[in-house]
């Protein structure tokens, strides 16, 4: 007998859980991909997702995932030979790091592991030292979802102002947006990426670049870039298609409308408060179980951690074992520890994420707290109980 029969939760972070109203509106004939609705659907997405990022700039949009704008943003600014600063905490900031340097641009790489944010002493004196300004943009992970790390955009914005250093600042906000407060224009950045299958609530597919006047300086003073990746025909078409670089992705963009509708009618400021509660609900729960077992939070100070995806600690095998009672006994699919450490180490099987981004309530979050300490129970891992209790005050008092 299971009591996973019913309605399954995904508490991954990305892809989340796609509301009723955005799988609804998916399910409609193929549109004329030419002119009439689809056209004039797709020019209201620009304001909207302009909106979603804090930005009255320009953006591109992609058929891709977040890796896709990873190289898009670097194949229209940075040429081969230029060389770009990465302050990395967690795999996501090496994965952008990776993907310059097979593109032939030089990489200086800080790694400051996977349990803190960015050191910005450490930032300020890599820049310092770059005297001939080498460096043409430094590129932030502003919440990293292996390790749930929440970096300060606006502070390494100021820092990098304050050294009079000429770098662009981009933002990785995969992750955050929809979820994390990020004010694009408000905190200084020259380009932001995100994709659509987190905070957006649409299906994986479709990612996108906000860019500023001085990241599209540096994009006419490529020599060359890639036709697919070029933004100038996204960002400024002449014709429908150029949009997309060919054929629209009709059903994501049915999809997309309706979760902008949707984060439209909540609106920006309740979506922010909504997921900092309901993080702040599994973090008390997480820190009543630890009181007595392995049970930890990842990331020690609350102010650095995401409001859209939590890392946590319960030492191998546990964390494993976790994951698979919840989701054969309570249809709960929590997250792998994703980049913590190699996938054949032992050690990887104490790592575990849980994803609690976009169309999510109180119930849903209370649900996924419930079965956790449920299977901490049912496993015999130790640990103090309440933890459900601890939640739920949190949320009480909103």
């Amino acid at each position: 007998m299971s009591l996973a029969n019913g309605r399954s939760h995904l508490a991954i972070p990305g892809p989340s859980i796609m509301p009723d109203r955005v799988l609804q509106a998916m399910h409609q004939p193929a549109p004329n991909i030419y002119e009439g609705a689809l056209v004039e659907l797709t020019a209201g997405l620009v304001p909207d997702l302009k909106w979603v990022a804090g930005t009255e700039h320009h953006v591109a949009m992609y058929i891709s995932n977040g890796h896709g704008v990873w190289e898009a943003a670097l194949a229209n600014t940075v040429a081969p030979g230029e060389k770009v600063l990465v302050p990395s905490c967690g795999r996501f900031g090496h994965g952008w790091a990776e993907f310059a340097t097979r593109m032939g641009i030089e990489v200086e790489l800080i790694d400051f592991g996977k349990r803190a944010p960015m050191d910005l002493e450490v930032v300020g004196r890599a820049l310092e030292a770059d005297k001939d300004h080498k460096i043409k943009a430094v590129l932030a992970t502003h919440v990293d979802t292996s390790s749930s790390v929440l970096n300060d955009i606006p502070a390494l914005r100021k820092l990098i102002d304050d050294l009079g250093h000429p770098a662009m600042l981009w933002a990785d906000c995969v992750a955050s947006m929809g979820c994390d407060r990020f004010e694009m224009d408000a905190w200084g950045v020259d380009l932001a990426i995100t994709a659509s299958q987190k905070g957006l609530m649409t299906p994986p597919g479709m990612a996108f670049i906000f860019f500023s006047p001085k990241a599209q300086a540096a994009r006419e003073g490529m020599k060359m870039v890639s036709p697919h990746w070029d933004w100038n025909a996204r960002a400024f078409p002449q014709m429908f298609y150029e949009f997309f670089g060919g054929t629209a992705p009709t059903h994501h963009l049915f999809a997309l409308r309706e979760a902008l509708n949707m984060m439209r009618e909540e609106g920006l400021e309740s979506i922010w408060k909504r997921h900092d509660v309901l993080a702040r609900a599994l973090w008390a729960a997480a820190d009543v179980w630890g009181q007595d077992g392995p049970m930890e939070l990842n990331i020690a100070d609350p102010a650095c951690r995401s409001r859209a995806v939590t890392s946590l600690r319960l030492e191998s095998p546990n964390a494993t074992a976790l994951r698979d009672w919840v989701s054969a006994n309570a249809g709960v699919t929590l997250g792998i520890g994703l980049g913590m450490v190699e996938m054949g180490d032992p050690a990887w099987h104490g790592f575990f994420r849980v994803g609690h981004m976009g169309h999510l309530n109180a119930h849903g979050m209370m649900g996924v707290i419930g079965v956790m300490e449920a299977g901490l129970q049912a496993l015999q891992i130790p640990h103090t109980g309440g933890a459900v209790a601890a939640a739920a005050g949190v949320i009480a008092k909103g």
